[in-house]
């Protein structure tokens, strides 16, 4: 049986922005959160449902009449449903705190009916909102929470950042290496483009991760607090072997993968990455470099770097580089692997890319 997946989202804060001074009773002026549209978008096309779930301290009564509501709450709706995007269920708690009723999130009373019906996809439900209380409901329901980042309440996310989580399934890793020689975390996401964040102490190798995360077409991250006081090589080593631990583990079962790519010159030189995620780590350099270092980079520490990710990467690269600039030789390099690997981890489908049924 096919199923569909919810997203609950709140009301205040989360589709409309709350006045700066927290009377979310009343409304002149209608704001939307910046996103959200373009992001519920593309939420309805990778088949969620959208149910609203908020709580309205007192609506109702002379405190708050259904009149201060209804009007800027039908605009908003009336928004929603011109850009295609409509709700299942609007679900709206009157109730006010002192009177903790079960109804009022975190409780799940309203959700309820929900609960029974088999057509919901729950493990791939969740939901959005400012506050904690928006966390605790999502608790209740055992569904994933996804807090926006706002300057009253904190939160992580935006909403370009959970429609990408949700929509795109994204193929991501995290990985933390702390040894006596090195503290090293690694972050990737492979299906999102941004700037590369990267810091190791070392400008020039900075500089060169910088391009497996920018012409690679992945979402990279990388620190490292290492023991540069000895020497570069520790740094170098272990940041390579968590980087490709960290691509093993985001690429998981490898499907619809390219696997294979890249040439690329950059002025004089000349660099070929020839790579292939088989799951079988060997390495074949062929070049050389007349300089002990480009930067702060010992240049005998490239073909090492390549040598190491491949063998937590479970990957088989033959690179090769000709040319007479040792900048340009070493920097080719990089980006030679990094156009390889956008190949590569590129997702065109679900097949697996491999008679053997497994790579």
């Amino acid at each position: 049986m096919n199923t569909t997946p919810i997203l609950f989202v709140d009301r205040d804060g989360t589709l409309i922005e709350e006045p700066s001074d927290f009377q979310i009773d009343r409304f002149d002026k209608l704001r939307f959160v910046p996103g959200v549209i373009p992001a519920m978008l593309r939420l309805r096309d990778a088949g969620y449902q959208f149910v609203m779930v908020t709580n309205q301290d007192g609506l109702g009564t002379d405190a708050f009449p259904r009149a201060d509501f209804d009007g800027p709450h039908g605009l908003m709706m009336q928004v929603f449903e011109s850009q295609g995007i409509v709700f299942r269920d609007v679900l709206i708690d009157t109730s006010l705190p002192a009177e903790n009723a079960a109804t009022r999130k975190p409780g799940i009373a309203l959700a309820l009916p929900l609960l029974r019906d088999r057509g919901i996809d729950w493990t791939r439900s969740a939901m959005v909102g400012d506050r904690e209380t928006d966390n605790a409901f999502a608790r209740n329901l055992g569904i994933r929470a996804f807090q926006l980042r706002t300057p009253q309440f904190g939160g992580e996310w935006d909403w370009s950042g959970i429609a990408h989580a949700l929509a795109d399934a994204p193929r991501t890793a995290r990985v933390t290496r702390n040894t006596r020689e090195t503290r090293i975390e690694v972050a990737v996401d492979l299906d999102r483009n941004a700037d590369p964040k990267v810091s190791t102490g070392l400008g020039f190798f900075d500089h060169m991760l910088e391009q497996i995360g920018k012409h690679g077409g992945i979402a990279l991250e990388l620190r490292c607090d290492g023991d540069l006081h000895i020497d570069e090589h520790h740094t170098v080593e272990d940041s390579a072997l968590a980087l490709g631990q960290a691509l093993r583990e985001a690429l998981g079962d490898k499907r619809g993968i390219g696997r294979y790519g890249f040439t690329l010159p950059m002025d004089e030189s000349l660099a070929s990455a020839a790579l292939d995620f088989s799951g079988r780590p060997y390495f074949v350099f062929e070049g050389a470099f007349a300089r002990e270092r480009v930067g702060g980079l010992p240049t005998e520490l490239v073909p090492h770097f390549f040598r190491s990710l491949c063998e937590t990467a479970g990957l088989n690269l033959n690179l090769r580089v000709d040319g007479d600039n040792d900048h340009h030789k070493v920097e080719a390099c990089f980006k030679a692997v990094a156009r390889a690997l956008r190949q590569a981890v590129k997702r065109e489908g679900r097949e697996l890319p491999s008679t053997k049924g497994t790579l």
